[in-house]
């Protein structure tokens, strides 16, 4: 029987984030995502800066997923 945390973590895959503003730290742009996620929004500099996965990328694969970087929106006040 496995844990509620070991399903959590088989769940994921290593993403990469490629783009995007060049000040985006190193830590953010490696992370453990869902593993069937399409998009991630990182807050950034008082904005999101927007990711989308990679449609040669494939949650099967020993590799990191690959989030290419698409648009910056702002915070709404």
């Amino acid at each position: 029987m496995t844990s509620s945390s070991e399903n959590v973590v088989e769940n994921m895959v290593e993403a990469v984030l490629v783009g995007g503003p060049s000040d985006l730290p190193a830590t953010v742009r490696s992370q453990l995502l869902p593993q069937d996620g399409e998009k991630v929004k990182i807050h950034h500099r008082g904005g999101y800066e927007h990711f989308e996965r990679d449609g040669g990328s494939s949650a099967s694969s020993p590799s990191p997923v690959v989030f290419r970087w698409t648009t910056r929106t702002r915070v709404a006040e």
